[in-house]
């Protein structure tokens, strides 16, 4: 796992992605900022599910562009027997694959890990799926939704007096795919130091019911199950948002003892500050009407900028709540490259986001954006030894496209 200057921690790793929609195409998207060189597998005449997601430009899918960046295009029938023989070959090039079938598809398809493995013993295969590889769940549908519901999130999420609330956004693909990227980045290690390759058994719910933190612990200890409570907390105060006089609204948080006593200067009540409740995030939240009325009240006077401006003067924590317009036109994410413009052949310069992390040694790079379907299968073939008319003939059979 050498890395040529400038070219990314991974580079010299092959992935190869045959997930969809959307845990894995992300981590292979990471894998690829970072260097790796990814293998896009979709089926040559339905294409890849994640082209007909979000919103599309003169028929060209948006998200495509960024989710199946640095990720070369290979049109495959792998469930064809010569599709699935092609793979094998493609297998005995590569480091990694990704794979997010039902479990049991796989090896159906006469791909399973044993097999995978017998060509390449040093593979690591990585499998996503909505409740893992075992256990009663195994064989249900695995959307995010359905995670995002079973992890506590949802049930946790909204008014008090309202419905458990749904993320608008694949909240459990996305912290799935992130995760996902770090086991694959750990079995390469691990890899390094035995030359082995090994399966990683990865659902959807592992890594959201962690985010959620800490409530199967506080339920075992303790009886305790924590309800919904709007944008409040119930371990400190003041934490939810305010509208401002112009019509805006601003989140305000004070996990810190510090930055709560800020708040209340600022607002004009610097005597709760000496009230024993307030001593205790847990004291703070159990006055939340209280508190909430102060500086809901001093916020709704003051427009905006004028609000921003002088919690930052005070050393307070505030952030004005942004719709996509207003993270496009901040400059704090404008002057540090977090979102940026990379070129593409059919929409010219695309806005999307930047590398996810920034390393001093080994940076990610974006080499080039989401391509056509099949734009690299014949390339990618001509690398495995596969001749013109065994390419052709392939192709007749929609075997590849």
């Amino acid at each position: 796992m050498v890395s040529a200057a400038g070219a990314g921690p991974l580079a010299g790793i092959r992935v190869i992605d045959l997930s969809t929609i959307l845990a894995g195409p992300l981590a292979c998207q990471l894998l690829g900022d970072y260097g790796a060189e990814v293998i896009k597998i979709e089926h040559p005449v339905k294409g890849d599910g994640m082209r007909g997601h979000g919103p599309s430009k003169d028929g060209v899918a948006l998200w495509w562009k960024e989710i199946s960046r640095n990720k070369r295009a290979v049109a495959l029938n792998i469930k064809d027997p010569d599709g699935a023989a092609v793979l094998l070959d493609l297998v005995a090039t590569a480091d990694v694959l990704v794979e997010n079938f039902r479990p049991g598809t796989l090896e159906k398809w006469g791909l399973g890990p044993s097999v995978l493995h017998a060509r390449n013993p040093r593979l690591v295969v990585a499998r996503v799926t909505g409740f893992g590889q075992t256990g009663p769940y195994a064989q249900r549908a695995g959307f995010g939704t359905l995670v995002e519901a079973m992890s506590g999130f949802a049930y946790l999420t909204g008014p008090a007096d309202g419905p458990p609330t749904l993320p608008a956004f694949g909240l459990a693909d996305s912290i799935c795919g992130i995760a996902a990227s770090s086991a694959i980045a750990m079995a390469l290690l691990h890899r390094e130091r035995t030359g082995e390759g090994q399966v990683i058994d990865l659902d959807l719910l592992s890594p959201l019911t962690t985010a959620v933190g800490p409530g199967p612990t506080a339920y075992q200890q303790l009886g305790i199950v924590e309800t919904r409570h709007g944008n409040r907390s119930t371990n400190n105060a003041p934490r939810n948002t305010y509208q401002t006089r112009d019509g805006h609204w601003v989140a305000v948080s004070s996990s810190a003892q510090s930055i709560a006593e800020r708040v209340m200067r600022l607002v004009g009540h610097p005597e709760v500050i000496d009230e024993p409740w307030f001593a205790s995030g847990r004291g703070r939240a159990g006055h939340a009407d209280e508190i909430d009325a102060y500086v809901g009240g001093w916020v709704g006077e003051r427009d905006r900028d004028e609000v921003v401006r002088a919690f930052t003067e005070a050393g307070a924590a505030v952030a004005p709540i942004y719709s996509a317009r207003d993270l496009v036109e901040d400059e704090h994410v404008r002057s540090t490259g977090m979102l940026t413009e990379v070129e593409d052949d059919e929409l010219g310069p695309v806005l999307m986001h930047n590398v996810m992390w920034r390393m001093s040694a080994s940076p990610g790079a974006i080499r080039f954006t989401g391509r056509p379907l099949g734009a690299d299968t014949e390339d990618v073939l001509a690398g495995l030894g596969y001749d013109a008319d065994r390419v052709d003939d392939l192709r007749s059979r929609q075997v590849i496209a």
